[in-house]
């Protein structure tokens, strides 16, 4: 079992920074691909960026590459996820999950996922 807490959102304006955090619980966690979805209002849930169980291979969607980087600490039980250059259209509450299976590549897919954070919300103004 592995139980998710993000911190880190807020509001920022265009072009500002943020950095969420995802403390992990569970003997689990650093045997597990883990990743961030987001959700902005009236849009479905989608895939932002996903890191490997060792944390050597990272992904991320088309829309926040270059701008979002993904870390792990697994000897502290943490995710980040650094988001730079932000965009209004960034606006969404923000998920991180962990893999449903052990010793992974990142996966980017929602279905892979077996357990997940509350959310955090990030909003960007223009």
């Amino acid at each position: 079992q592995v139980q998710l807490v993000e911190s880190g959102g807020g509001m920022v304006q265009a072009g500002g920074s943020l950095r969420l955090s995802c403390a992990a619980s569970g003997r689990t966690f650093s045997w597990r691909a883990m990743g961030w979805f987001r959700q902005a209002p009236g849009k479905e849930r989608e895939f932002v960026a996903s890191i490997n169980w060792l944390g050597g291979r990272t992904y991320f969607a088309d829309s926040v590459k270059g701008r979002f980087t993904i870390s792990r600490d697994n000897a502290k039980n943490t995710v980040l996820l650094e988001m730079n250059s932000l965009k209004p259209e960034d606006t969404a509450v923000y998920s991180c999950a962990a893999d449903k299976d052990y010793y992974r590549d990142f996966q980017t897919t929602a279905d892979e996922y077996a357990y997940w954070g509350q959310g955090t919300q990030v909003t960007v103004s223009s």
